[in-house]
Parts: C-alpha cells; sequence; structure tokens
C-alpha cells in the first residue's frame, strides 16, 4: 500500500464505498438506523436476562453491555464482510487494473459508518441514565482506532485467503461465536476465576473493549500496560495483513 496511490485512487474508493452501502441496505426500511436500534434491542434483551447476575457488580450494567456490543459488532461485520471483498468484485478484477486492497478499505470504512452510528446511541443511552458524558470521551478513540487497523490487517489476511479457499466464509462465523464469548461483553473479568481471566486476555478484542471502557464508561486513565499490548497486536496484525495480502494478490485473478 503507497500513500500516493491511495490519494490517485481516493474518489475510486469513495465510490466503492457508496456501492457497498446502496447494497447492504437495498430494500431495505431501516437502513443505517438498524445498526442502531439492533444493538439497542440487544442490549434491553441481555440486561433482563442478565441484570440479576451481573447488575449489582456493575454500575450502569445496560451500557457495559452497549459498549461491549459496540466493540465486537464493529470487528464482526468489518472482517466478515471483507472477507468476501475480492471475491464479490472479481468481475471487475478481471476486467480492469484496481488496487485490489481498495475493495477490502471500501468495507472497512462502510462498517465504519455503522459503528459511528452506533457510537451515537450509545452516548443517547448515556444521557438517557443521567451519565455524565466526560472530557476523556475522546480518550475513547483510541481504541476505536486501534481497533479499526487491527480489524484491517484480519480483514486483509481473511479475504486472500477466501479467495483460494471459500470454506472459510462459513467456518469463519463459529470463530466469531467463540471470540464473543472469550471476550467480557455481559460478564466482567472480576466474575471468571483467575485461570479463565488469563485465557480472555489472550483475545485481542478484550484490550480495545477494555481500553474503551476506561475511557468513556469510567473516566479512568488508560493502562499504559493494556495500551501496549493494544498497540502492539494492532501493527502485528496490520503488518501480518498486508504481507499476506501482498504475497497473494498476483494470484487472484487465476483463483477467482
Amino acid at each position: 500500500m503507497k500513500s500516493n496511490e491511495i490519494k490517485q485512487y481516493t474518489p475510486l474508493l469513495i465510490e466503492l464505498l457508496k456501492r457497498d452501502i446502496k447494497v447492504k441496505y437495498r430494500k431495505s426500511v431501516l437502513g443505517v438506523l438498524w445498526s442502531v436500534l439492533n444493538p439497542l434491542f440487544m442490549m434491553i434483551i441481555l440486561s433482563v436476562v442478565f441484570s440479576t447476575l451481573f447488575k449489582n457488580n456493575v454500575e450502569n450494567y445496560p451500557t457495559y453491555i452497549f459498549s461491549g456490543q459496540l466493540i465486537y459488532n464493529f470487528f464482526s461485520e468489518a472482517t466478515t464482510s471483507s472477507m468476501s471483498a475480492i471475491v464479490d468484485n472479481a468481475s471487475l478484477i478481471k476486467k480492469i487494473y484496481v488496487p485490489k486492497y481498495l475493495f477490502v478499505l471500501a468495507r472497512i470504512c462502510s462498517s465504519m459508518i455503522n459503528l459511528m452510528a452506533t457510537l451515537s446511541a450509545l452516548f443517547c443511552v448515556m444521557l438517557v441514565l443521567r451519565i455524565d458524558l466526560s472530557y476523556r470521551l475522546y480518550e475513547g478513540v483510541v481504541a476505536l482506532i486501534l481497533l479499526t487497523l487491527f480489524s484491517t490487517g484480519v480483514g486483509l489476511v481473511l479475504s486472500a485467503i477466501a479467495v483460494k479457499f471459500r470454506d472459510m466464509m462459513h467456518l469463519y462465523s463459529v470463530f466469531l461465536t467463540a471470540l464473543m464469548y472469550l471476550c467480557p461483553i455481559i460478564y466482567t473479568m472480576s466474575f471468571l476465576p483467575e485461570r479463565v481471566q488469563n485465557i480472555v486476555m489472550l483475545n485481542p478484542l478484550t484490550h480495545f473493549l477494555i481500553i474503551f471502557r476506561e475511557c468513556v464508561l469510567y473516566e479512568e486513565n488508560i493502562s499504559i500496560k493494556i495500551l501496549g499490548v493494544g498497540v502492539l497486536e494492532t501493527f502485528i496484525m496490520l503488518g501480518i495483513g498486508i504481507y499476506v495480502f501482498g504475497k497473494r494478490q498476483d494470484k487472484f485473478i487465476m483463483d477467482i
């Protein structure tokens, strides 16, 4: 990926983004609004179901769940849609030269739009529940930037693999389910035995979620250790993604 190339093809990236959004919400009445309503309804359901277990241990439990959904849903949507980015655009790739990573970036950007809509809904819920919106909210952007870069790396790897192995699209949903349960979305870390806590901390999404909650919900200083691990895993994953995609992209035309 070259910066001058990205700048040159920015208009194309915007058009790809517009097209992906139109295709995604074709014949949809709610459109992007569903990205807000879906986690909102899930927050209400999960709050009712699990309130007896965790409500007394977690202050503002509904927003605790909502913030967890926000992080996980973005990663799930961004990586899942990126995985099929090359396959879905096979006809265009075979006709003209286009930097192939643009198709993945368009999917990531589309998911970012939904993320911003969900984030605004989270702030609305905080206002309704009379939770102070601190000046530290902007620091939560750090977690979202790291999460976006991490998701981009994963998306690049998945899109390259899916061209050759289409079964990956089905297997990945199983992986996402396991990843969801290994992330403190509805439960707290203190609720888990120490051995299980160590396993949950191996989940990279856990670090992004902890950073986000520390800033947005608890107005605490970001843990340097957690932040360091988050930054490290982000750039390692992004580097792996760029490397794998770069090695495989010349074979896409033959495989698709």
